[in-house]
């Protein structure tokens, strides 16, 4: 599994172009309906607007898709999807709303106008770096735990739960591209005594 960047909760920002008013929304989505309900919703609030451009990139199917929704051909979608390509987000879905002021921008303007609505949507959203991880378990006896305690954030683990009954188990947490190197450890520093085993794998922004 590769990782890959995505934003954490919806965002927007705007700006003034020759009095048209533009507003870059910008929100997470995982499938094509929740793109579709979010551009839905951004057109029913800005109903009275004169566009509403949208595109959007999803790791289902690897899919995009962008309208200039009436816009002369060329200068909404394509260069509202171009932002996201570039600053290499996926599951993202970005509506850009042009309330028009009257004047005409041409098509340089317009280009210019919707790739800068997008990426001010952008930079205001967080970004989260999705890496491939595991969930493990671990089992061991309090004598080794003191141990285990200082090993963990050598691995940069994270302690999801604890559970100290008869002995200790702990759910963690950690990159799967440490893995590997992890369990060495942990089996090198229990003299084979105690392992690592893998519940499952997720994606998360874990440095």
């Amino acid at each position: 599994m590769l990782g890959y960047r995505t934003i954490a909760a919806p965002a927007e920002a705007e700006f003034v172009e020759k009095k048209s008013r533009f507003i870059g929304q910008i929100t997470p989505v995982q499938t094509e309906e929740e793109a579709l309900a979010f551009i839905a919703e951004i057109s029913k609030k800005h109903h009275s607007a004169a566009h509403n451009v949208y595109a959007y990139i999803l790791r289902e199917g690897n899919l995009s898709r962008f309208t200039d929704n009436g816009e002369p051909q060329g200068t909404a979608g394509i260069p509202t999807l171009d932002v996201l390509q570039k600053e290499g987000l996926t599951d993202v879905c970005v509506v850009v709303t042009r309330y028009f002021g009257g004047t005409l921008l041409g098509t340089g303007g317009l280009v210019r106008a919707y790739s800068h609505g997008t990426k001010i949507a952008v930079d205001a959203a967080q970004i989260l770096n999705m890496a491939p991880c595991v969930r493990v378990g671990v089992d061991c006896e309090y004598s080794f735990y003191g141990k285990l305690s200082y090993f963990l954030p050598d691995w940069k683990a994270q302690v999801e739960s604890s559970d100290f009954g008869a002995a200790v188990h702990l759910e963690l947490l950690l990159r799967e591209d440490r893995l590997e190197g992890f369990s060495k450890g942990l089996t090198e520093l229990s003299n084979g005594q105690v392992c690592a085993v893998r519940l499952d794998r997720f994606y998360a922004d874990m440095p």
